[in-house]
């Protein structure tokens, strides 16, 4: 039972980390993409910025769902067996 716990407890950290990483890779690419494209075409700001700023709440969508997913896990974890 205790091997369970802490490779749940690995895989917890695990889906966090992988997550955060990916959303911030995600986000900063978004944001650089909206630089250029701004640059390049500044009579368009208001509505690529619309449309950054719904995507960058996906993205943290995205994570925080795996953040809840590693708190059901954590807490109300699936994998322990009732006896």
């Amino acid at each position: 039972m205790e091997n369970v716990l802490g490779l749940v407890a690995l895989a917890c950290g695990l889906i966090v980390g992988l997550g955060a990483i990916g959303a911030s890779i995600g986000i900063a690419l978004m944001g650089g993409k909206f630089l250029e494209s701004s640059a390049r075409q500044p009579e368009l700001i208001n509505e690529l910025q619309t449309k950054m700023f719904i995507l960058a709440g996906l993205i943290d969508a995205a994570f925080l769902i795996g953040v809840a997913i590693a708190l059901l896990f954590a807490f109300a974890n699936p994998f322990q067996l009732v006896a």
